[in-house]
């Protein structure tokens, strides 16, 4: 294609999720880290407050977690786990993750990060129903504003239109459709309509964190989940973001009562250290591959580094350490503080026209007239990360290590950035 147009100068890196002539010449540089702030290129220290992309739970560059990383490199950096083939530290480490697993008896399969993990489940939910004889189960439900990674699947199920959108088709991967977010009659007419027999799981986010940090309303998980339960459709879990204690429990299907039939994971298993994520499931999924017979099937899954050791191993210390350090106890109590100066914020800024906390996840939809874009780039200014989501929210989840005070003044200086972009269209 020739063109006229010129091209923006940028490094060789080609970012994620970037329109690129809008960064050029704009990005910070990320040099090195400490606690709950990262320092740029250009020597600003900011405060993390969205802990990375929500993983830094326990902050930034803690020297048990590069201890036992160097450890682990000098004694073995890795082996696959591909057939009779295994590695010590990913067996330690599935042990522990069963032991804390919300669903009983769970088996693991470990990968690469979140969005692995939802195409693992997917692809389980429907080879579950072939097994069964039921080969028309295989439609995937997924809520509006839903975020479920980058991957085929997880692009196929976005309830976020512009994550699907421009693939010369409806959906990469067929037989997928979308529900509300809040309404479960509208939930209970979708499944009716599309029709219980087709539909292999519903995934759903406990907390839908990229859509806008949308927490759930009171009953609707429980509603979907039973909704599940009777038409005979299994309930995948998407706790990337939740899990680990991102809520004040180590999973949020335990706050919200759930029952899933498989829970994918990431992010805060390692903090973020290392690539690491997976799937915990349930023995009715699990249970045909582990018979004792010649006719035994095989589940077709895996990854060169999924159970790599190093990372495994970093899980392990990470997972000690939010109990070690009372991190999640700590999340229960800064879930207040941060409910509270949202809410001031929200009393005092007339162009906030919403905010939402669960656990240390909190949004703050402002209006249209103010482009969150905006606040947060002046926020940058201030001293804080944060991060411009749909629906015109600004981001806060910072690491579970951020202090009461921390919070205060995040909030403090998002009031300010807020004035300074409403100045801004007022002139």
């Amino acid at each position: 294609m020739t063109t006229t147009t010129p091209i923006v100068a940028t490094s060789p890196l080609w970012s994620a999720q970037a329109h690129i002539p809008s960064i050029a010449g704009r990005q910070l540089v990320i040099t090195r880290g400490e606690g709950n702030y990262v320092y740029t290129s250009d020597g600003r220290r900011l405060f993390d407050g969205t802990a990375g992309l929500w993983h830094t739970n326990v902050g930034h560059c803690r020297p048990e977690l590069v201890e036992v990383a160097t450890r682990q490199l000098e004694t073995l950096e890795t082996y696959h786990t591909f057939g009779r083939f295994a590695n010590d530290k990913a067996i330690e480490l599935s042990e522990v993750l069963a032991h804390l697993s919300p669903i009983p008896e769970s088996k693991v399969i470990l990968n690469n990060g979140g969005s692995d993990s939802i195409d693992v489940a997917c692809k389980l939910a429907r080879r579950h129903w072939q097994l069964h004889g039921r080969p028309d189960k295989k439609i995937i439900l997924s809520r509006e504003f839903a975020y479920h990674g980058l991957h085929a699947y997880g692009t196929s199920v976005a309830g976020l239109d512009f994550n699907r959108d421009g693939y010369g088709t409806e959906s990469l991967v067929p037989e997928t459709a979308r529900f509300s977010t809040r309404d479960i009659a509208a939930v209970a007419a979708r499944i009716s309509e599309i029709g219980a027999d087709r539909i292999a799981a519903i995934i759903a986010e406990p907390v839908q964190g990229t859509g806008g940090v949308i927490p759930p309303e009171p009953g609707y998980l429980s509603a979907l989940q039973q909704l599940a339960t009777d038409n005979e459709i299994l309930f995948i879990a998407d706790e990337v973001i939740t899990g680990f204690g991102r809520t004040g429990t180590m999973f949020a299907t335990t706050r919200y009562n759930l029952a899933p039939d498989m829970i994918t994971f990431a992010k805060g298993v390692t903090s973020g250290y290392a690539p690491l994520g997976g799937v915990l499931i349930g023995r009715r999924l699990w249970e045909p591959y582990f018979r004792d017979s010649s006719t035994t099937p095989i589940f077709r899954h895996g990854s060169t580094y999924g159970g790599h050791a190093m990372c495994s191993a970093v899980a392990l210390r990470n997972i000690e350490l939010l109990d070690e350090l009372h991190l999640l106890p700590h999340v229960t109590e800064l879930e207040g503080t941060l409910r509270r100066a949202l809410g001031t914020l929200a009393d005092h800024v007339p162009d906030v026209t919403d905010v939402r906390v669960a656990g240390l996840l909190g949004g703050v939809e402002l209006a249209d007239s103010i482009d969150a874009n905006l606040v947060v780039d002046h926020l940058i200014d201030h001293g804080f990360i944060t991060r411009a989501l749909r629906g015109n929210t600004v981001q806060i989840s910072p690491p579970f290590t951020t202090t009461e005070s921390e919070i205060v003044d995040l909030t403090t200086a998002l009031a300010h950035a807020i004035a300074e972009s409403a100045d801004l269209v007022d002139a």
